[in-house]
């Protein structure tokens, strides 16, 4: 392993110019950004940066994840949370963070270059990971104020504390405006009482982002962000953790909330503007997850290209077959169309990063197509493979089950295309 570290690399490499060596401060003359989606003093990354990110995490993940381990992982249902300070030591759990709390101030392409090959060694592993990184450390580093950024972000990004979010209840889905849980006003703060159901990290978290009605019957307008610490939340229980068909090993969980008193200074964003805290950051969120199916086709790929050059029938390889290779380049074709999209959407959004422009017609669909994709990607790998495929010694199968929760989480298919729809609409009334 090369000595250098992605913390180290990132650092380095924006303190020097890209065209030869130059400061940067020498033509900048100290010029602040204004962006509150990307960190302070951000500056886009290079391809050069990213494939040497990439070269990175892959080190990490030969090393730290295994195929035993991911294996294991999804058949005891269990996270292995030793895997959070190595994550933290890398850099990983800060890619969008501010150096000044522990981040790399890389932006979303790294963010999904990350992902991707996480994803590639661990479908469950990589979930909880986008959950602690995403829906909870760059939710804080969006909409939190210096005092919240300075208690939580440090723990979270050295991985000594554990981030989730708690949005979707029993009834209140793809319809998350109809949440019943409360927070209702007392002296200091507020009580929460209600529950959060399909809470990844859930079971284990030390810092959750729950989202309350504030005001009962205000609908999109009467909804809060709130920051709870459970180690000492009286009233905050785990219901039970959740049996799922994939991502086995990225802890679910069902939340309670019983009179839990969170203090006014743990309000996150505005008071009753929860829904806007939560739509600035869900476009982004389904950007960066969206690089969770390419890693999951990468390694059906990494599964069937080697076993169909090696798997001889009648004499010869089975990738000889017209057929099989049919199979496989429309594989290799889905991934690539899949990465082109997503990581162009992320181009996009680092490269404006002084007004960022952030299109939702595209995280989503950048999510919607790579979904569905890695899904007929990995249901190819099981075919291809065939009795080998369906048994649970190979990967493929639990890649197939765990492709399947990317049609789901973070808005169904069905309410992707709608809001790809809507967004249409929107864009159509205002000309």
């Amino acid at each position: 392993m090369a000595s250098i570290t992605p913390r180290i690399f990132a650092r380095s490499a924006r303190q020097v110019c890209r065209s030869g060596g130059i400061p940067r401060a020498a033509f900048v003359q100290g010029r602040r950004y204004a962006s509150t989606k990307h960190p302070k003093d951000f500056e886009p990354p290079t391809q050069s940066d990213l494939d040497e990110l990439r070269e990175r995490v892959q080190e990490f993940t030969r090393r730290e994840i295994p195929q035993e381990l991911a294996q294991k992982t999804d058949q005891i249902n269990e996270f292995p949370n030793d895997i959070w300070p190595k994550l933290g030591e890398a850099g990983f759990l800060g890619i969008t963070a501010d150096e000044e709390y522990g981040g790399l101030a890389m932006g979303y392409q790294a963010h999904c270059v990350v992902m991707e090959e996480m994803s590639r060694a661990s479908g469950s592993i990589a979930l909880s990971y986008a959950a602690h990184s995403q829906l909870c450390v760059n939710q804080l580093m969006l909409n939190g104020s210096p005092e919240q950024k300075a208690k939580f972000l440090p723990g979270l990004i050295s991985g000594q504390q554990i981030g989730a979010l708690a949005m979707s209840e029993h009834s209140a889905g793809s319809d998350v405006v109809s949440m019943k849980t409360t927070a209702k006003e007392v002296d200091g703060g507020y009580l929460l009482n209600g529950s959060k159901m399909w809470i990844t990290n859930g079971p284990d978290a030390h810092t959750i982002i729950v989202y309350a009605k504030t005001i009962p019957d205000g609908a999109s307008k009467g909804i809060t962000a709130f920051i709870l610490e459970t180690a000492d939340a009286k009233g905050f229980s785990i219901v039970s953790k959740l049996d799922k068909l994939g991502m086995r090993g990225s802890n679910t969980g069902e939340l309670a909330f019983d009179n839990v008193f969170v203090p006014s200074s743990n309000v996150l964003g505005p008071l009753n503007k929860g829904v806007r805290v939560l739509m600035e950051g869900l476009d982004l969120e389904r950007l960066v997850l969206s690089a969770g199916p390419l890693g999951l086709m990468q390694a059906s790929l990494d599964a069937a290209l080697p076993y169909t050059h090696q798997r001889r029938q009648f004499g010869a390889p089975i990738a000889t077959n017209q057929l099989v290779q049919g199979k496989l380049a429309d594989m290799y074709t889905k991934y690539r169309a899949s990465a082109a999209f997503t990581y162009a959407v992320a181009r996009a959004v680092d490269e404006s990063h002084e007004n960022p422009e952030i299109r939702t017609q595209d995280c989503a669909g950048a999510i919607l197509y790579a979904a569905e994709r890695a899904s007929e990607v990995a249901a190819d790998a099981v075919q291809l493979m065939g009795g080998m495929g369906y048994m649970n010694e190979v990967p493929v199968g639990r890649i197939l089950r765990d492709a399947k929760l990317y049609e789901i989480g973070a808005g169904t298919s069905e309410v992707r295309r709608m809001v790809i729809g809507r967004a249409f609409n929107k864009e159509f009334a205002e000309r």
